[in-house]
């Protein structure tokens, strides 16, 4: 079933992952907007209130996550091993340094990316400006003024793999190398053990298991990850002439691709995914707003808050060029594939959360 799947999938490649990554973005952005899962809410709200049921959400999303990508692999409908998160070329010091400034400017901007784009569907005009900054930052970063500084700094701070004996970045592979247990059991074991504890962890909690809304968060986002991977698993061809990359729901470079494909539509041809499940976020984050009755224009309340969220989106856009994703793209994405770039980024982005809260707080 699978191979005939695929087969549907490659000989119509543009029209599955632009219809279906659409509609995985809608899934997204409707469910964040709609259950108010936030990442950097989670933090603020651990912080404020001692509350824990948002950052469980999220550790939920990783554990349905991990263990859809175990399926898909175990299924056949995709190697991990071939997507970028995978790299033996560790770059450690981009992922704790880019962690470190996006998680402190999404603090600024008033949410991760993910979150200003459904705001954004929802009529928030503060959100579209974060986004376009964003955007704009990240390709600067990319190839951009800040490229040529972003190599000379970050580059000397990769570490390949390969002279450990990996081939992978996947913390299976390691425990593999350090044990001496074949890799695919080091493999299966690392992913029971990492999503069991965070099951574990999420479900333990008697308030987290009473709130619905964050169980159901937690579940669907990561089956969100899962949808994307499996799509662009099948998609997969890489004698393609215009071939699709493994990978699932990412949104700061995906953010400047999506302004660069409004600018430049004519000369591009069909949207890839990063695009179309963009576009699917914002679109979900309108119909949740329009369900709950938030449809609404809303803007800066003055100069300093302007400042502020310009300054958060600056940061967003370069920190998460560096650690090759945000609190979604590796946070979630990245993860899902147990890639020990993504659990440093992952770790770093809630350490600049919780300083970028602290220093609101201090100057608020």
């Amino acid at each position: 079933m699978i191979e005939t799947w695929r087969e549907a999938v490659v000989e119509s490649a543009a029209f599955y992952v632009g219809w279906g990554g659409l509609l995985i973005g809608l899934a997204f952005g409707y469910l964040v907007y709609v259950t108010n899962f936030c990442t950097m809410g989670s933090i603020s709200d651990i912080l404020s209130f001692g509350s824990y049921n948002r950052f469980r959400a999220w550790l939920l999303a990783c554990a349905v996550a991990i263990l859809g990508v175990a399926g898909i692999g175990m299924l056949g409908v995709a190697d991990m091993s071939e997507s970028m998160y995978q790299t033996p070329a560790l770059a450690w010091a981009a992922n704790i340094f880019g962690g470190l400034i996006f998680g402190f400017g999404m603090v600024f901007a008033g949410g991760c990316i993910s979150r200003n784009l459904v705001r954004a569907g929802g009529g928030d005009l503060r959100s579209i400006v974060v986004l376009l900054i964003t955007g704009i930052f990240a390709f600067m970063t990319i190839g951009g003024i800040l490229g040529p500084l972003r190599l000379l700094v970050f580059d000397p701070g990769t570490y390949d793999l390969s002279q450990a004996g990996m081939e992978t970045q996947h913390i299976g592979e390691a425990v593999s190398v350090v044990s001496g247990l074949s890799l695919e059991t080091a493999k299966l074991a690392t992913v029971i053990v990492i999503a069991g504890a965070l099951l574990i962890y999420c479900f333990k909690d008697a308030a987290f298991r009473a709130s619905g809304r964050d169980v159901v968060a937690g579940l669907g986002i990561g089956l969100c990850i899962v949808a994307g991977w499996f799509l662009t698993g099948l998609a997969a061809d890489e004698f393609a002439d215009i071939p699709v990359q493994l990978i699932s729901l990412s949104y700061v470079r995906p953010t400047g691709d999506t302004i660069d494909y409004l600018m430049r539509y004519t000369a591009l041809g069909p949207p890839g995914f990063g695009v179309v499940t963009t576009a699917g976020a914002l679109l979900g984050g309108f119909l949740g707003a329009a369900r709950l009755g938030r449809l609404g224009l809303t803007s800066f309340a003055d100069a300093q808050d302007s400042l502020r969220n310009m300054f958060g989106a600056a940061l967003m856009g370069i920190g998460g060029v560096l650690a090759l994703g945000c609190t979604v793209g590796q946070a979630l994405t990245g993860f899902s594939t147990l890639a020990i770039g993504s659990a440093i980024t992952f770790i770093s982005i809630v350490i600049g959360g919780i300083a970028g809260v602290k220093t609101i707080e201090r100057f608020a």
